[in-house]
């Protein structure tokens, strides 16, 4: 293969116990594993987040859902088991999705009359209760109902249905790494306002969960809900994700503090390749599209398998974000632009560089971070971009 991808499952194992350390254990955690555990594969690493103690994992889609059901053991179709690890579908669902939810023994996230109009038939047709976690919009405008008349509508129907009720009631916050955002605040007084409402309405969700990974380390977001949660008479909950992988946003804002997270983890996921092939090059050589790169003297060359196809950013192109990978505990920089399928790095000071030498494009000495800096963007991009075979270590 020309490159793979290689999953550490005691990294993962660490870092979801880092997380529950952090946010204390008394929050129920939710592992998020949705966009195909950011990159890191969901089939290979549900089944290690649960032997570490996640009871609640997040996907994306009933899809997505399906397929972790199926690795976790339980064939697709089979009725949910009351020790199961619970699923929660992230991010919404169509009414023709409901059927799949209630086979598969999904949780999902509503905000809309429809969406309840769609469960409660397969809920009946399946002869049995289902619970939901009602999303509240308080300032993403993504999903959630808005606080106000459209949420008052979706508890008036949950509280009257005999085939739904009410699991969890949830929100996301827009600013949740910059401490003290005013945004953040706004967005308490809105969910406070909403489990008002829920209250009012006589439901009794087991669960009240706001804070993502970023929440976790900055804090005081996890004390309010908390609060929050304990004078609705339910649990509060996490949800973390990109620090279940080892990575995390730095925290923002005056008053920011860095938390006990960041520095407990460590990153889950190394992608290596092979040296395809290794040249020597003279002064006033080119290299790649463009002639961009202009050796200035000898130079030697190794040229590898991969590139903007695999997840390998064009960005990382020498004279552009600069790039590198790690060769023998050394770093070998990108030479020219990085192409579809091939990257070439200079191996000029490395020795005993061959045909066939591993290489590490991310991991010990080049982390995601060092590649979102390269592309412009953040670790989370650049992990769920990797095409390549993951295998567990």
């Amino acid at each position: 293969m020309k490159s793979w991808v290689e999953i550490s499952g005691s990294a993962l194992t660490d870092n979801f116990r880092a997380a529950q350390t952090a946010a204390g254990e008394e929050f129920e955690m939710l592992a998020v594993i949705k966009a195909d555990a950011y990159g890191h594969g969901a089939r290979m690493c549900a089944p290690v987040l649960r032997e570490a103690g996640a009871r609640w994992l997040g996907v994306a889609d009933v899809e997505e859902g399906a397929a972790v059901r199926e690795a976790l053991g339980a064939p697709l179709g089979a009725p949910l088991q009351e020790s199961s690890t619970r699923i929660l579908v992230m991010c919404g669902m169509e009414p023709h999705d409901a059927g799949a939810v209630v086979a598969h023994g999904l949780t999902p996230v509503v905000w809309t009359a429809e969406h309840l109009t769609a469960l409660e038939e397969a809920a009946r047709a399946a002869g049995r209760r289902v619970g939901m976690h009602v999303e509240v919009d308080t300032g993403m405008a993504r999903q959630g109902a808005a606080v106000g008349a459209e949420l008052q509508r979706v508890l008036a129907r949950l509280a009257e249905s005999r085939w739904l009720f009410c699991e969890g009631v949830m929100t996301h916050l827009c600013c949740a790494e910059v401490a003290g955002a005013a945004t953040t605040t706004a967005s308490q007084r809105l969910f406070a306002e909403a489990l008002e409402a829920v209250a009012a309405a006589e439901l009794r969700p087991e669960f009240v969960h706001v804070g993502n990974s970023s929440a976790v380390e900055e804090g005081s977001t996890m004390q309010w809900v908390r609060q929050q949660a304990t004078a609705l008479g339910a649990r509060a909950m996490v949800r973390p994700g990109i620090a279940l992988y080892g990575y995390s946003l730095p925290l923002a804002g005056a008053s920011a503090v860095e938390g006990t997270l960041r520095a407990n983890l460590q990153p889950v996921l190394t992608w290596k390749t092979r040296v395809l092939g290794v040249r020597e090059i003279a002064a006033g050589a080119t290299v790649g599209y463009g002639a961009t790169f202009v050796a200035e003297g000898a130079m030697r060359l190794a040229l590898l398998p991969v590139g903007y196809s695999d997840g390998f950013r064009r960005a990382a192109s020498s004279g552009v974000g600069n790039g590198w990978a790690m060769l023998n505990g050394g770093r070998a920089a990108v030479v020219g632009r990085v192409s579809m399928n091939l990257t070439v790095i200079d191996v000029t000071d490395i020795e005993g560089v061959q045909e066939g030498a591993e290489v590490v494009l991310l991991g010990k000495g080049v982390s995601a971070d060092d590649h979102a800096r390269w592309a412009a963007t953040i670790s989370y991009e650049v992990l769920c971009g990797i095409r390549a075979p993951r295998v567990l270590r």
